[in-house]
């Protein structure tokens, strides 16, 4: 793979999604993607295959048709980046490779290769009396048929390609059982697509083919099934890089494994995920001019070989546990010629790729399936294939809608909250927005905090002090007493589900666990979840879930509920999500004030609750904080059980540095009572040192306190469980310049001030 992207690019650009067209198009220049040239081409829709040029590559020409032209990112492919164009409609696609291509260089990125580029052309002999002699004469002659089979194309030959070997077939008829030899003239087209060249080839040496069998050629034509250039890709996962959505790491692995063995062995299954994969090749393969239905085509007879359709990749894991993918796939493309001298969209996006030769783009195609179709694994192993759906749908009913762009997104939201997703919903909620009205809901919410933990996480579970402080309507919820059974939504993440007593796992099985407490498992209700939090990410808001729900079912049904009753609710909903929690959530998912929080024993009592005290603080002043998210789900679960295994081993050990922690933690409820921010900073910085010692920071969350410092935080750390999830900086004086600077280099951000 010879050429790159230029030396300042990078195939990471931060918020890419984010921008407007525009202002992708500056990115992109900036980066030396693209000339000035392609930016005003570009700009202004010049890049368009232009009518009368469209009305001279087929007949009967009435118009040009349009697709999306969208870049996917984040590739490392053989220790080098690349920005991968696409054309495509469907916009999962797009989404699914750059995610998969940042986990994946996360582990290294991808390693790629192909041979060279053989193109196979035909030559079908018939009527002949002895085809075994036959076969033998023309493997005799095999250098007159290649020597006359480059002088047609002498200049291919010079550039080091042209015909480079014959083979001899023998087949029947299967109606009549005549016999027929077939000759395969195997041609290097270089950087061609080299159909015609193949093509003219096969022409020309007929005549002496007939010489030399005796018999009369029929078919003289290319093959399509190009298993002489084949494209070769793998990349190596680590399991902990794959944890989130809820799952452990082993679990997508394994699921992925799985489902790749069902392509192997079923034809059924293994059709849609070898569709899949073309799902990415074909979006490269068209942005780059290349006939997709003839790589498509290879692609099925390559994958039916054996006798058996079956996939195109292998999943497995090493003896490291990680995981690894590999593909092996026929792929013929070229770089020069054909519909690339003539559509300008096609060079511009030879040129976003660094102008790969036609071995190089093979190998970059055979990634791209590949990525693409760990997206489409990871998806089906953890939330299903219809997780985005309704965001989607939602999406193209706002398109259909003609909603102004600057309304879209929120326009998109508030229709997959309202759950009427319809044209008609859309333009409501439209004229509100315009009108700066709120859309109504339907009955009264029920809200829940979640948590920042300023000091003081794990060792908070062994019986020591910890700082946290609230998130105002972390989660939001109301119950309404209707449908049929008890039915949980939660529009924004796509979910929707009953709750059985026949499901004990996930938010099903913890929801009739409470409900059933309660006496409410006979009721028919619609529970609605309205996050404001991500997930996952160490802001408690598994808790906060818990707490909202509990309290809309309180007032739905008037049960009158304590604060406490609540919080001990709260508290088994959490420790069937996380094993062994040490409280702190929930109780302030409850109360909603900045507390310490001190569990008296590190056990639990009989009844199931942690023996536990807080103090609420007395907040002065305001607290300016800006949360960094990593994007990599924090499963609490797994980090909390891991720092438990280690100390389990080395008691003392662990014991010794819970102990720091606490001390770190007692001095800054003093600072933060006082507002003595300079030292509650210095607080934070140490108690994170402590953190890594525990194990459970991350690169990313190393990234995001080091950025949070750089630009003026006092004290930046990991809150939560850590293991990804987020990050919490003191930003007493800086709260703009620290989240823009999260946001400048690719994460998201969320300014609190607490008090």
């Amino acid at each position: 793979m010879a050429s790159e992207l230029p030396a300042n690019s990078g195939s990471r650009i931060p918020n890419f999604f984010k921008m407007n067209v525009a202002e992708r198009i500056v990115a992109l220049r900036q980066r030396g993607l693209l000339s000035e040239e392609d930016v005003h081409s570009l700009a202004n829709a010049e890049h368009t295959l232009r009518l009368p040029v469209a009305d001279k590559m087929i007949e009967n020409v009435v118009g040009v048709f349009g697709l999306p032209l969208g870049l996917a990112l984040n590739f490392l492919i053989n220790g080098r980046d690349y920005v991968i164009p696409l054309v495509v409609e469907e916009p999962s696609i797009v989404a699914g490779l750059s995610g998969a291509a940042r986990m994946a260089r996360l582990g290294g990125g991808f390693t790629a290769s192909s041979t060279d580029p053989i193109l196979i052309g035909q030559v079908q002999v018939v009527n002949i009396d002895d085809p075994e002699q036959a076969r033998t004469d023309l493997l005799a002659h095999t250098e007159d048929i290649l020597a006359l089979a480059n002088s047609l194309h002498p200049k291919m030959a010079a550039r080091g390609g042209g015909a480079k070997d014959i083979e001899v077939h023998l087949h029947h008829a299967p109606e009549d059982g005549r016999e027929m030899v077939v000759l395969h003239l195997l041609v290097d087209t270089r950087d061609a697509m080299g159909a015609n060249l193949v093509n003219g080839m096969c022409e020309g040496v007929a005549s002496m083919v007939e010489t030399i069998t005796g018999g009369k050629v029929f078919l003289r034509i290319l093959s399509n099934l190009t298993d002489r250039a084949i494209a070769t890709a793998s990349v190596r996962i680590p399991t902990r890089n794959l944890e989130g959505k809820g799952f452990s790491g082993t679990d997508v692995r394994d699921g992925i494994i799985l489902a790749g063995d069902l392509a192997t062995v079923d034809p059924y299954r293994a059709a849609t995920h070898n569709k899949g994969i073309m799902n990415g090749v074909d979006a490269v393969a068209i942005a780059t001019g290349n006939d997709w239905r003839a790589i498509e085509a290879a692609a099925h007879a390559y994958a039916a070989r054996s006798g058996r359709y079956s996939s195109l990749t292998r999943w497995h894991k090493d003896e490291q546990g990680d995981l690894i993918g590999e593909i092996e796939i026929p792929m013929k493309v070229g770089t020069v010629g054909g519909s690339l001298e003539t559509n300008p969209s096609v060079r511009i996006n030879h040129r976003l790729l660094g102008t790969p030769n036609a071995t190089e783009l093979a190998a970059i195609m055979a990634t791209v399936g590949l990525a693409q179709n760990f997206a489409a694994l990871r998806a089906l192993s953890t939330d299903g294939i219809q997780q985005n759906h309704m965001t989607l749908h939602a999406r193209s009913v706002a398109s259909s809608a003609n909603v102004p762009e600057d309304m879209f997104d929120d326009v998109v939201e508030a229709l997959i909250e309202s759950g009427e997703i319809k044209v008609w919903k859309a333009h409501e909620i439209t004229k509100n927005l315009a009108h700066q009205t709120v859309v109504p809901t339907q009955a009264e919410r029920s809200s829940a905090c979640g948590k920042v933990i300023l000091l003081g996480e794990h060792a908070v579970v062994y019986g020591r002090p910890a700082l946290a402080v609230p998130i105002p309507l972390a989660v939001e919820s109301v119950v309404r007493r209707d449908g049929e059974g008890i039915n949980v939504v939660i529009p924004r993440w796509g979910l929707e589900q009953k709750v059985r007593p026949n499901n004990t796992q996930g938010l099903s099985g913890i929801l009739f666990n409470v409900i059933s407490q309660l006496d409410l498992d006979k009721q028919d209700m619609t529970i609605e979840v309205i996050p404001h939090v991500p997930r996952a990410m160490g802001l408690g808001g598994s808790a906060a879930l818990a707490v909202s729900i509990i309290r809309s079912l309180d007032k739905a049904y008037s049960l009158n509920l304590s604060n406490e009753t609540i919080n001990a609710f709260a508290y088994e909903c959490e420790k069937a999500a996380h094993g062994t929690p040490s409280g702190i959530d929930n109780t302030i998912a409850t109360y909603g004030m900045p507390l310490v929080y001190r569990r008296k024993n590190t056990q639990d009592d009989a009844a199931g609750n942690p023996q536990a005290r807080f103090e609420e603080l007395q907040i002065s002043d305001p607290v300016p904080l800006v949360i960094g998210f990593t994007g990599k789900e924090s499963l609490t679960a797994n980090t909390v059980a891991r720092v438990r295994r280690a100390w389990e081993t080395h008691q003392p050990r662990y014991d010794g540095i819970f102990d720091q922690i606490a001390a770190l933690t007692q001095a800054g409820v003093d600072a933060l009572r006082d507002a003595h921010y300079q030292e509650l900073g210095e607080l934070m910085n140490l108690c994170q040192g402590y953190l890594n010692a525990l194990q459970v920071s991350t690169p990313e969350l190393e990234e995001l306190i080091h950025i949070a410092r750089a630009n003026g935080a006092l004290g930046a750390k990991l809150t939560g469980g850590g293991g990804g999830g987020s990050m919490v900086a003191l930003c007493p004086d800086c709260q703009d310049q620290v989240a823009q600077a999260m946001e400048g280099a690719g994460y998201k951000s969320l300014s609190v001030t607490i008090g």
